[in-house]
């Protein structure tokens, strides 16, 4: 079953811009990782979601000690106001499969 992980990310105000920037760099490379099922950015008001999915936990800690998280980190730096708040979920599939999960 996949795994999936939601990532709050509250920017600096005068950062916004380069903490998008960063993620969206980031965003190209990391599709391209193995077991990389959804790695996608929303914008709220005043944080942005990453909402990710991977296809295993093997796979998602794969990502986690890679290079491509490794830069984001370092791009990141000193751009929010507070740490990331990194939430890994198991699906619980409910009502209609094709509706239940995210894939």
């Amino acid at each position: 079953m996949s795994i999936v992980v939601v990532a709050t990310l509250h920017p600096k105000p005068e950062h916004r811009a380069a903490v998008i920037t960063a993620l969206e760099t980031a965003i190209a490379a990391v599709h391209d990782e193995p077991g990389v099922e959804v790695y996608a950015l929303h914008e709220g008001e005043d944080r942005l979601v990453m909402i990710e999915q991977y296809a295993s936990h093997d796979l998602m800690a794969q990502h986690g000690r890679g290079k491509n998280l490794a830069n984001l980190r370092a791009a990141l730096d000193g751009k929010l106001t507070a740490p990331l708040d990194v939430q890994v979920l198991t699906p619980r599939p409910a009502g209609k499969p094709e509706l239940g999960t995210l894939r």
